[in-house]
């Protein structure tokens, strides 16, 4: 850091020159501030799983489930109801919505939403939680928040993951994804949900998310949003669509938690 002297008599009125570090002190403070803010108003929080509590998928990859999911439908003679993009995608939940919306209630969408059920529940045994996030939510949970998980995937899945981490009182509350799914985010349903079976206020409910229908989930739900993004791209993208408050570790959310007040 490069300073300018203080008190030369040659310089006039003491100086500081503004370093790399002083100009991002009033934004980094302003984010910092909405965090705490909505931190200190959330008396409930929703949280969405893959992402801000866990990575799923981090052992059993998502590209790996969607392309077993296209070899299916495949094998089922229902090949010709996917457009390429969702053969050729990495979500095997995008792949789902597609035959549902060609073939809405069938047999066929039931048996596809089992088998992807299956796979997210194999999934939970190669799941890696998302740094600080076990510390965060029992620290939250200590001081008084109550949670619910609002997910896309399973519900069954979720239930195993926490179960998996000893984090079971801290969420009695968890709703996932339905053979309707018509009912998935950003369809609000399963925030709408938890906020009745908790007792909840939209005004005093946050939802964490890490995708744009978490977002627009929790705006329907009428409750603030907070977006976490693990890399830059992803924080792009909540961004643009218009979150306010998006942390890259939840070790930000755990020292707002814990700073003196």
């Amino acid at each position: 850091m490069v300073r300018r002297p203080l008190g030369n008599h040659h310089d006039g009125p003491d100086t500081l020159l503004v370093t790399p570090e002083t100009t991002h002190t009033e934004p980094v403070t302003a984010e910092t501030a909405r965090l705490a803010s909505l931190v200190a108003s959330a008396r409930y929080v929703l949280w969405d799983m893959d992402g801000p509590i866990c990575r799923l998928f981090a052992g059993y990859p998502a590209h790996q489930i969607a392309g077993e999911l296209v070899e299916k439908i495949d094998q089922l003679g229902m090949g010709g109801l996917l457009t390429e993009q969702e053969r050729s995608g990495n979500d095997p939940q995008e792949t789902l919505r597609g035959v549902h919306e060609r073939h809405r209630g069938s047999d066929l969408v039931l048996e596809l939403e089992e088998w992807l059920t299956r796979r997210e529940l194999m999934a939970v045994a190669t799941a890696m939680p998302t740094p600080y996030a076990d510390p965060l939510i029992r620290t939250w949970s200590s001081l008084g928040a109550r949670f619910a998980i609002t997910t896309n995937n399973a519900a069954v899945a979720a239930t195993a993951y926490v179960e998996s981490r000893k984090l079971t009182d801290c969420f009695p509350h968890v709703y996932g994804r339905t053979p309707n799914l018509d009912l998935m985010k950003p369809n609000p349903h399963c925030l709408d949900q938890a906020i009745k079976a908790m007792g909840a206020l939209p005004s005093t409910t946050l939802m964490i998310g890490d995708t744009h229908t978490d977002l627009r989930a929790a705006r329907q739900a009428g409750v603030a949003f907070l977006g976490y993004a693990r890399d830059e791209n992803k924080e792009q993208i909540l961004k643009e669509a218009g979150a306010e408050v998006v942390v890259r570790s939840m070790e930000q959310v755990l020292e707002v938690l814990q700073s003196p007040a």
